[in-house]
């Protein structure tokens, strides 16, 4: 999603207090910015959700030039190979004001953060309002700004309208592995903006799975991508560059290099025994 993005502006505002979110996502580049979902109308009022070029997680609500929440993560995540699960729960019903802002990261809530502020009970997210056009894979969409493209692969966005739901409504833990995986979200009430583009239709990517039809408008070379959090493929190693200094693109699949006869580049997925395949 390099140069490319979905975008929507509902016709009314849902629950400005209380929602989930929830995406996989899979970044290409780690050293730069990669918006995952924004709510925007100017630099005065917008929410963010991104992860930063030193590899942090910030999610923000920043209303009439000022803070209404704010969660930087300590933790950085920087693996080009897997996918991550991000659910973003706002709850400002809350009475407690450290859970009216939660991030989980594959199943474990972030509890340390460089920067935080918590929201003013009831307070309002840019989110959910019909007045903020609403954006997957960039911080700005159509309209002026930084766009902040997300390069990467982006699977499963859902977004919850009135429900404050756990990680385990989008995720759980493998039995064997102990790794966390995909599942898929049933008996989920969406509410009336609730979403989820499971991106499955090459030819319709923003298509809504919820029941809603709130389907998303499709901007730019957007390209349907068989690595799924189920089935992970081994892409090219953007972090193993110093020497060859290559170029990635099309999702870490193609590569320009410098025409060295000492040009190289690795894949994500190392093997030494056993049966493998990599095409």
């Amino acid at each position: 999603m390099a140069n490319s993005y979905l975008n929507k502006t509902f016709s009314s505002s849902g629950s400005l207090t209380t929602w989930t979110f929830s995406a996989w996502v899979k970044k290409c580049k780690a050293d730069e910015n990669g918006a995952i979902f924004a709510a925007y109308t100017d630099g005065s009022n917008h929410d963010r959700i991104i992860i930063n070029s030193n590899g942090t997680l910030s999610w923000y609500a920043y209303t009439s030039g000022s803070y209404v929440g704010n969660k930087n993560t300590n933790r950085v995540f920087r693996d080009i190979n897997a996918w991550y699960n991000i659910v973003c729960q706002w709850n400002t019903t809350s009475g407690t004001a450290s859970e009216r802002m939660r991030i989980w990261i594959n199943g474990v809530e972030e509890t340390s953060f460089a920067a935080e502020t918590n929201p003013g009970s009831s307070a309002s997210s840019n989110f959910n309002n019909h007045n903020r056009q609403h954006i997957i894979g960039s911080a700005v969409g159509s309209l002026s700004g930084t766009a902040e493209y997300f390069n990467g692969y982006i699977s499963h966005a859902a977004f919850v309208d009135g429900q404050a739901l756990a990680p385990t409504v989008f995720g759980e833990t493998d039995s064997t592995s102990g790794i966390w995986k995909f599942k898929g979200p049933s008996g989920v009430t969406w509410g009336t903006n609730g979403f989820h583009l499971k991106f499955e239709n090459s030819g319709a990517l923003g298509t809504d799975s919820s029941g809603n039809t709130n389907t998303f408008t499709v901007n730019g070379n957007l390209k349907q991508a068989l690595d799924t959090p189920s089935n992970v493929y081994c892409t090219m190693n953007s972090l193993d560059n110093y020497y060859p200094a290559s170029t990635f693109t099309t999702g870490n699949n193609s590569i320009g290099t410098a025409g060295s006869r000492r040009s190289y580049n690795t894949g994500t997925l190392g093997v030494s025994s056993g049966k493998w395949y990599w095409e």
